[in-house]
């Protein structure tokens, strides 16, 4: 699953990052950022990540406690 593909490996352990985040798995985290690392993700790419995590989240959980509908525009669908 992390080998190559139409994803380049930084942006897979990127969003394995992100999704470890979001799943409060601190294991993960830290090895998924230490691949990242290795992979050339630079301080700056990493602050940015954490900044698109953080307002994901804040965003999300503001949204589902508000019960804001889907706009008719985005709504692929149920999931």
């Amino acid at each position: 699953m992390m080998a190559e593909g139409a994803l380049d490996p930084l942006v897979r352990e990127m969003i394995y990052i992100a999704v470890s985040t979001a799943n409060g798995c601190s294991y993960c985290i830290h090895s998924h950022t230490a691949a990242a690392r290795a992979k050339g993700m630079t301080d700056a790419q990493h602050a940015e990540l954490l900044d698109v995590i953080g307002l994901a989240g804040q965003t999300n959980h503001l949204v589902t406690a508000m019960q804001i509908p889907v706009d008719p525009e985005f709504d692929v669908g149920s999931c």
